[in-house]
């Protein structure tokens, strides 16, 4: 969450447990950096909750991330760079669609509850975008949004390698910009 990838990879999730169980972006005391490269394709069944739209999906994702400690606390915050290529095809009559994205998530803030959790507020922005097989764009969702997440920092804040996701707290601000209903147009391309 990334939340920027509409069909969740292992590399995506992976992502989003690092982001749990990490805190934020790295700008006084590094502690981990690195990149994941992810290419891998799988099926879908009832695709976009459309009985028999079965798809192929064919991708690459690739992460930069990095993760470090800051403020008086030196608690970790973690920053990812994601792109993400797929191709969504539909195997009974060929029709195809590729989905694009480039954004960047980031921990804006992380709190020490004093009781073993840390709350983490997080950002994600970017711009996903949806072509048909003529190339012309079907769908966007350019913007960004913030939500927070509770963590179980096993009393050590300061430690990420211990963190476990608890709770998805809620979004504190929704997608902003442009959000076209990516299933209507994926769904009238693909049919």
């Amino acid at each position: 969450m990334s939340r920027l990838s509409p069909l969740p990879t292992a590399a995506a999730l992976l992502a989003v447990a690092t982001v749990a169980a990490a805190g934020g972006p790295a700008t006084a005391k590094p502690i981990d950096s690195g990149t994941i490269h992810e290419e891998y394709s799988f099926a879908v069944t009832g695709f976009c909750g459309v009985d028999g739209l079965d798809l192929e999906i064919e991708g690459v994702n690739d992460f930069r991330f990095r993760l470090g400690s800051r403020g008086a606390a030196q608690l970790p915050y973690f920053l990812e760079q994601v792109t993400v290529h797929q191709t969504l095809t539909n195997p009974d009559n060929d029709r195809f669609v590729t989905y694009s994205s480039r954004g960047i998530g980031k921990d804006l803030k992380v709190t020490d509850n004093g009781d073993g959790t840390s709350t983490i507020l997080a950002l994600a922005t970017g711009n996903e975008t949806w072509y048909g097989m003529d190339g012309k764009a079907i769908a966007r969702n350019p913007g960004q949004g913030r939500w927070e997440i509770l963590i179980d920092n096993n009393g050590t804040p300061q430690d990420p390698t211990d963190d476990e996701f608890l709770e998805f707290l809620g979004d504190v601000k929704g997608s902003t910009g442009r959000t076209d209903d990516a299933c209507a147009a994926m769904v009238a391309e693909l049919s």
